[in-house]
């Protein structure tokens, strides 16, 4: 009898194994497919999630979730949601459940904002004189004074500028082994990035004396930086700007930049304007305005054009003739761009188109 028990044991659990493992296979072929309307899903507009089962594999119901945020559940194979954050590619989630069991079928999706960005064009207020030698990473006023980091192996610093004469007040090299990237100014402090060292440097804002470092987290590259008086804001060359805190350089949380139809990634230089940031994109002719909550791309300053006023862009390869570096002088209200090498600083005034 006991040798009769155990093989009864032994061929239900077997069969249990097989059901189960039968089961995960089928979940395993289905899909959530996403109807939205013209085909593009946007934060508060109707869309319809369907889950494809191509095995028409039973089940009791199904809980939807969009980063981990319920959305609701059904009975069928179908449920009508409206999306609203957060913005750009999250999970999508849809949890099944079938005789006791769940299971969860998950696939990417980018939710954008639900308008399109203001679009803005400049006037050349003043040209300056800028050192064609600073690879320019990052700019920022401080006091009227402005603030540059600039990049390459060997050649990166950290200097203060008479932004009307173009003259270096104060420079320090940065070691060759790193590459600057863009730099923040909070409490009297200097922020600047690296490259891809995982790591940024800290520096009082009166003699520039190295104070210390921070380390990045999730964020593997440094980018640009920008601060809101409390938070900093950083990018890392992917679809996301990380909110740092402000005394301990932690990232505390993310967002992802998006207009009504993309999602931006490769955002380099930004700066803090009037509660919004404002960002460089590597390889465009323009501006950002992004809302730091959401990470909806607000505006849109086009700056095509504004190359060809560069004094040496005939000596500049493609690489070089970029623009990188946003400053906001709240004394003048006006915004300061240059490039990559450019022998040329303008400020200039945004107009909307």
């Amino acid at each position: 009898m006991k040798t009769f028990k155990n093989l009864t044991f032994i061929l239900l659990a077997t069969s249990l194994f097989s059901c189960s493992s039968s089961k995960k296979e089928e979940i395993a072929k289905m899909s959530i497919q996403v109807k939205a309307e013209n085909d593009l899903l946007q934060r508060d507009n109707p869309v319809k999630f369907t889950l494809n089962n191509p095995t028409n594999t039973s089940f009791d119901s199904i809980q939807f979730y969009y980063s981990n945020k319920y959305l609701g559940s059904s009975k069928t194979n179908q449920l009508s949601s409206k999306l609203t954050t957060p913005l750009g590619k999250n999970e999508l989630k849809a949890e099944i459940y079938s005789a006791g069991e769940k299971y969860a079928v998950t696939q990417e999706i980018v939710l954008h904002n639900n308008k399109p960005p203001k679009i803005y064009t400049y006037k050349i207020k003043n040209k300056y004189p800028h050192d064609n030698l600073a690879f320019t990473q990052g700019l920022e006023f401080y006091k009227d004074t402005l603030y540059e980091g600039t990049g390459r192996n060997g050649f990166s610093s950290l200097r203060k500028v008479d932004y009307k004469t173009g003259k270096v007040l104060k420079k320090i090299e940065i070691d060759k082994r790193y590459f600057g990237e863009g730099i923040s100014i909070l409490d009297n402090k200097v922020y600047q990035l690296t490259w891809h060292a995982g790591q940024g440097f800290i520096y009082d804002v009166n003699q520039l004396e190295k104070l210390g470092t921070f380390k990045y987290g999730a964020s593997k590259e440094g980018w640009g930086i920008c601060n809101d008086g409390k938070n900093f804001y950083k990018s890392d060359g992917t679809a996301k700007i990380w909110m740092l805190d402000g005394k301990t350089l932690e990232e505390k949380s993310y967002i992802q930049p998006v207009t009504h139809k993309s999602l931006s990634t490769r955002l380099n230089e930004l700066e803090w304007v009037n509660g919004k940031i404002y960002a460089n994109t590597w390889q465009k002719d323009g501006i950002a305005i992004i809302n730091p909550e959401s990470g909806a791309i607000e505006g849109l300053i086009d700056l095509r054009g504004l190359k060809k006023e560069n004094g040496n862009a005939a000596q500049l390869n493609n690489e070089d003739l970029v623009l990188n570096g946003i400053a906001f002088n709240n004394n003048t209200n006006t915004l300061f761009v240059t490039g990559k090498h450019w022998d040329t600083l303008f400020e200039i005034e945004i107009e909307e188109r």
